[in-house]
């Protein structure tokens, strides 16, 4: 249920319905428009005489019952877009926002040489995997706290806030102790335990969308972490399983509108997995900033030949200053700004 107040609405009337809410044995949460609040009522299940108790105080302009079955991640809950803040980036604001760098992180000297050039080229955040969930066992499965620590040295040097995976439970407060944003996989999506430890995490959370999910459940499974206690969750559409064998995956573009209406998240997109080959990255990226996504997940490698994992899918350090080139007209027509590149970078595979 939602407490909608009129327009002027004071203080000491937001105050008291919050009170009232709290005396009945639910939580409210106060959501600020530009020109009208939002009280939010947490908890089930919710009496309809609450409403009609809450509708005769002073400022009240009307109660709303929310009948998606994701009721914090809806837009009917919340009508005005949430933002993420990381330092000074804000995720799902007016900037288009890139993180990038490699799928796996192998050395440190690979990790600051990327590092580096994402950022001269415009990316806002360094990605990079120090748990790798891999569907083989034989595969690398990452350098764990040693590559959390080469991340950590990147973070230091270049100012770019990180974002990387955590796979199991007992992770969630060592990877919290070093990244910026914690990254739940498409295998975990539906990880319930992992979910509600996210959320019990004081760290923003991207959830990407699970590889057969549809858009109902991949907005369930942001409904646990939202209902733990952390309003910080962004959307990651990163190409779902089809009959297509031409691709990884399909990267549904559709999705990102879709999800925009549905709810009032962050939404940004995978091109490297969405697709699996680095030659389509460029224009399923340019597409999903048309389409309205807020930023981009892209896999950036300094030699993509030699990576220990999704070479394939990576784009080297010329290629992606290209992109980002090309990203920067896109992003201006559809009402974004995207930051300058700090070096030009001639394209290039």
């Amino acid at each position: 249920m939602i407490v909608i107040m009129r327009n002027g609405a004071t203080p000491e009337q937001i105050a008291q319905v919050v009170e009232r809410i709290q005396e009945a044995g639910f939580r409210g949460e106060v959501m600020t428009g530009a020109q009208q609040a939002i009280v939010g009522v947490l908890g089930a299940p919710i009496p309809s005489e609450l409403g009609e108790r809450l509708e005769l105080l002073p400022g009240v302009e009307r109660t709303q019952r929310v009948s998606k079955p994701y009721k914090l991640a809806s837009r009917d809950y919340r009508p005005f877009d949430t933002v993420i803040h990381v330092g000074d980036v804000a995720i799902g604001a007016d900037e288009f926002i890139v993180m990038a760098g490699p799928c796996s992180v192998e050395s440190l000297d690979q990790v600051l040489r990327t590092a580096h050039a994402v950022k001269a080229a415009g990316a806002r955040l360094l990605r990079g995997g120090a748990y790798k969930p891999r569907t083989s066992p034989y595969s690398f499965q990452g350098l764990g706290v040693q590559g959390l620590e080469y991340l950590a040295r990147a973070r230091e040097e270049t100012g770019l806030p990180i974002i990387t995976e955590v796979l199991d439970t007992a992770d969630v407060a060592t990877v919290a102790a070093y990244a910026d944003i914690l990254q739940i996989g498409t295998r975990n999506m539906q990880n319930f335990a992992l979910l509600r430890a996210v959320g019990r995490a004081n760290k923003p959370v991207m959830l990407k969308r699970g590889m057969s999910a549809t858009i109902e459940e991949w907005l369930m499974a942001a409904e646990y972490i939202l209902n733990a206690g952390n309003p910080q969750v962004i959307l990651c559409e990163r190409g779902i399983r089809t009959f297509e064998t031409a691709v990884r995956n399909t990267l549904d573009l559709s999705a990102i509108p879709v999800v925009k209406k549905l709810s009032h998240l962050p939404v940004v997109a995978d091109p490297s997995h969405g697709t699996g080959k680095w030659y389509l990255v460029r224009p399923m990226a340019l597409a999903a900033a048309a389409v309205g996504a807020d930023g981009l997940l892209i896999e950036v490698h300094p030699d993509p030949d030699s990576a220990l994992s999704d070479g394939p899918q990576s784009l080297n350090l010329d290629n992606f200053a290209a992109l980002m080139t090309q990203l920067r007209p896109v992003t201006s027509a559809v009402g974004r700004h995207l930051p300058d590149a700090a070096v030009a970078v001639a394209p290039g595979r």
